[in-house]
């Protein structure tokens, strides 16, 4: 199945607004002045039903998640051993090292993006014909060891509408509407190619704490939604006069 990113950006806002309504018993978003930040955990486990643990996925931290759609198996290596650990259909398993202590905050982040990108995946096979979920939970072959890296592979087809579709999950279109009306008055931010002028760093970072994620995801989003403006260089050099000025 290929979504656009309309089809995606629409797919993220009826499931938040259904996701409202279920945990807030009423949807006030469209009266709301202030932004709201999405509860991901509630999302993943209260709504969509979702069993999340943690396991060392890779020693290397470079695979964050993983879900499958069917009970398998797949193998870790802890501590030099390997292990083999049972994965059940609907469950979400996040790398063992976003509990250390040192990173519970630091890649607070980055577990909350890994947590929606894989209820991502998780949505979008719903949205599957019941010929192409079958096709995909065959693959997950009965007596077959897989490894983590092996289980997550098997999605890099979806990895895109994945993190599109998790992007928007975690900063729906209305709420960054609302953010930046709250925190940049409804302007665009002024990007002169890596560089954000210093008051709208000050945005992106209250940005990136009001909605749990990074400096990238956010600006990423921003981007998408219209609230970057890349600035030519002769913008670039008419600012400076006016600096000067």
């Amino acid at each position: 199945m290929i979504l656009s990113r309309n089809d995606l950006e629409e797919i993220a806002a009826a499931v938040i607004k259904d996701f409202n309504s279920f945990i807030l018993k009423g949807d006030d978003s469209f009266n709301r002045v202030f932004p709201q930040a999405t509860l991901i955990d509630l999302f993943a486990e209260k709504y969509l039903g979702l069993k999340v643990y943690f396991a060392p996925l890779s020693l290397d931290g470079t695979l964050c998640g993983l879900t499958t759609y069917a009970d398998t198996e797949f193998q870790i290596v802890k501590n030099g051993v390997s292990q083999k650990i049972s994965l059940k259909k609907n469950e979400v398993v996040l790398n063992q090292s976003f509990l250390e202590p040192e990173n519970v905050r630091r890649l607070c982040g980055r577990r909350r993006f890994t947590l929606a990108h894989e209820c991502a995946h998780q949505l979008l096979f719903q949205l599957e014909s019941d010929g192409k979920k079958s096709s995909c939970r065959r693959v997950y072959e009965k007596g077959r060891v897989y490894s983590a890296r092996e289980l997550k592979s098997r999605e890099d087809w979806n990895e895109w509408q994945a993190n599109v579709l998790g992007a928007a999950i975690l900063m729906p279109y209305h709420e960054i509407d609302l953010a930046m009306q709250t925190f940049a008055n409804g302007r665009c931010l002024r990007k002169r190619g890596d560089w954000f002028d210093e008051s709208d760093i000050s945005v992106i970072t209250m940005l990136c704490h009001f909605f749990g994620v990074s400096r990238t995801a956010v600006t990423i989003r921003l981007a998408e939604l219209g609230y970057v403006k890349e600035q030519s260089s002769a913008e670039q050099s008419k600012t400076m006069l006016e600096v000067i000025a």
